[in-house]
């Protein structure tokens, strides 16, 4: 396939809350993978360090990532209407716009996971599970390194996207697809949680709807009250109480 558009990154940060900033960014462009350490304005957290084994003092000495060769980099890249693929693009996406950076077309693979898995089947839809669960083959990926996910990603993006061209015919038609899978919430299969557990939501839709319409008004009230956005699940109670079709 045609990858000339497609920008596969990965962003390591000094934590996940709000305060959050990226420490390493690692993308492949045109065949091409670029990887590199900066200097967060924010410490990196005991809990990210234990996870990426990227330290305070590894960061120390390096340039910031705003105005860096790579930051100007990917400035031309998505200015030019390329594609940002990520895995929980919505989370990188999100790092990089404090950055300065903009990235209007996005596919994430996290989301792509959850819409081909029909039945609910897979337990978890994180990247490395995705790697193993679907057996594939990558040389030189390390798990929580930038570069090493960057490798994993357009593993996993391939193998979504020989599942999806059998449908969709062509590749424009399979990136438009997956491009706009990826602007939506995910629709969950299966309560993970209450009395339905394990249960799928199209059962318990059918037999007891009076629940989800319960569950709906609790998540909505939540948001409401700043308590919680969950909008994974505002967004699948919605579908299924009013059974609309997604695409």
């Amino acid at each position: 396939m045609n990858r000339d558009k497609l920008v596969f990154l990965d962003t390591e940060t000094t934590g996940l809350g709000a305060d959050g900033r990226l420490c390493q960014v690692a993308y492949k462009f045109l065949g091409v993978e670029k990887e590199a350490l900066f200097k967060p304005p924010v410490p990196i957290e005991i809990e990210a360090m234990s996870v990426t084994h990227i330290t305070n003092k590894m960061v120390a000495d390096k340039e910031p990532f705003i105005d860096s060769k790579m930051f100007n980099e990917l400035e031309k890249i998505f200015a030019a209407g390329n594609i940002l693929v990520a895995h929980n693009a919505d989370f990188d996406a999100g790092i990089l716009k404090k950055e300065g950076l903009q990235a209007e077309k996005i596919i994430d693979t996290h989301k792509i996971a959850h819409y081909l898995d029909v039945d609910g089947e897979i337990l978890r839809h994180s990247l490395q599970y995705l790697r193993y669960y679907f057996d594939l083959e990558v040389e030189d990926a390390y798990a929580h390194d930038a570069l090493g996910d960057v490798r994993v990603l357009e593993k996993l993006f391939d193998h979504f996207f020989e599942k999806m061209i059998i449908e969709e015919k062509t590749e424009e038609k399979v990136i438009e697809k997956m491009i706009k899978i990826s602007k939506l919430p995910i629709l969950i299969k299966k309560f993970n949680f209450g009395k339905y557990s394990g249960e799928r939501v199209s059962d318990v839709a059918k037999k007891d709807s009076g629940y989800l319409t319960w569950l709906f008004n609790q998540k909505v009230m939540d948001r409401e009250n700043g308590i919680n956005n969950d909008e994974n699940w505002i967004f699948t109670l919605d579908k299924y109480l009013n059974q609309d079709r997604l695409f």
